[in-house]
């Protein structure tokens, strides 16, 4: 099928938010061709645990192409243990420059529990405002959601999980089929 007249692959909001010591990352379940949902319980936020060290991701974007970022996270995160954020800019700084890696069509939500990141593949990373990240189709619903939540008494999973909630209920790229982990506090 030519590009033209491929329809894209849509699907997926991932959102982080820092909250009182603690740092979840949630992300729905829904994978989506053109109009046609083709699978509502994908897992798209992992814990890596490069040198014992826990780190949470989610990813939006290509599947194979975020597991290839992954790998490559974890294998800088070895080398530079506890240093998040260096592992961040070495794996961005990859991305940007090399021939392979930048044609990778994703976009990643990292945190140690203490710092949390947007990378994309223009060689960002990004420390969000108000200890919120959002990124996929139905980010924006889930970032405004979120930021409206964080003056509210709920914590960091409470908040992820109704800004989750509200997205899916606006974004058809976006289900409430959940995987959340907490890191941190």
């Amino acid at each position: 099928m030519a590009d033209d007249k491929f329809p894209g692959w849509h699907g997926t909001t991932i959102i982080g938010v820092r909250k009182g010591g603690r740092v979840v990352v949630a992300g729905d379940g829904q994978v989506s061709l053109g109009q046609t949902v083709i699978k509502g319980t994908a897992r798209k936020v992992r814990r890596l645990s490069p040198g014992g060290r826990d780190v949470v991701c989610g990813f939006a974007g290509s599947t194979a192409d975020a597991f290839t970022l992954l790998e490559r996270l974890e294998k800088k995160l070895e080398a530079a243990p506890g240093q998040l954020a260096r592992a961040c800019v070495e794996l961005a700084k990859d991305w940007r420059t090399d021939k392979y890696l930048r044609n990778l069509e994703a976009m990643l939500i990292v945190t140690d529990g203490t710092e949390l990141f947007v990378l994309t593949g223009a060689g960002d990373v990004l420390e969000p405002e108000h200890g919120i990240a959002a990124i996929g189709s139905g980010g924006n619903y889930a970032l405004a959601a979120a930021r409206a939540l964080m003056e509210t008494d709920l914590d960091a999973e409470a908040i992820a999980r109704k800004a989750m909630a509200i997205a899916a209920d606006i974004c058809v790229y976006t289900n409430g089929n959940l995987t959340v982990e907490a890191i941190g506090g």
